[in-house]
């Protein structure tokens, strides 16, 4: 078998483990979040701070619901950085923007955050402030789901298929899944570009 093969067959598995109940749990909670016109905040760094940044574009033009990464802004998380420590960039930036019990927060990492490990620790505060608020929180995270898995109100964990790959797993799912959800009939509000030129009488 090569790498590819390999790797594909990984992600089937993946697939084929995934909580599909969990999924549809975010939805739900996702659907009512815009019926009150609650804000939606992403959250996560490194690769999952990209996928944050492409996920806010699609829950606002496809979904319809506000929607911010705070890793977007990059003047203010190197200035929070540089100013007052890693840790607490999000939490500061939530007090900021007002987070309220009307918002939600959306973690998307591979660990889903740790402070004995010190892993993410700028996501178990900013967690931790979301809870003392009353913000909902829901998450797309990898291995055991870390802090996120413990407070959220509903968490998909990308499950385990092989230790040296979870995190190009955890990273990649977390896009399958956020497509799935701005596909989801109880919220996509917009047609796409591409699925909207295709005639009808040619989908099979």
């Amino acid at each position: 078998m090569t790498y590819a093969e390999q790797h594909l067959a990984e992600a089937s598995e993946v697939i084929s483990k995934i909580d599909a109940d969990a999924i549809e749990r975010i939805a739900e909670l996702l659907r009512s979040l815009r019926e009150r016109q609650g804000r939606l905040f992403f959250l996560g760094v490194g690769g999952s701070a990209g996928n944050c940044s492409h996920a806010v574009n699609d829950f606002r033009k496809i979904v319809g619901i506000e929607a911010y990464a705070p890793t977007d802004n990059v003047s203010e998380l190197t200035a929070r950085t540089n100013d007052e420590g890693w840790e607490t960039v999000f939490v500061e930036w939530l007090k900021t923007s007002r987070l309220s019990k009307n918002d939600m927060i959306f973690i998307f990492s591979v660990g889903g955050g740790n402070l004995e490990k010190n892993v993410s620790p700028n996501l178990v505060r900013a967690l931790q402030h979301a809870k003392q608020v009353g913000a909902q929180v829901v998450g797309v995270v990898g291995r055991d789901g870390g802090y996120t898995a413990k407070v959220a109100d509903a968490c998909v964990i990308v499950p385990t298929v092989n230790p040296e790959t979870i995190t190009p797993h955890s990273e990649a799912f977390q896009a399958v899944i956020w497509h799935l959800l701005v596909s989801h009939p109880s919220l996509k509000a917009k047609q796409t570009k591409w699925e909207s030129t295709v005639e009808p009488s040619r989908v099979s």
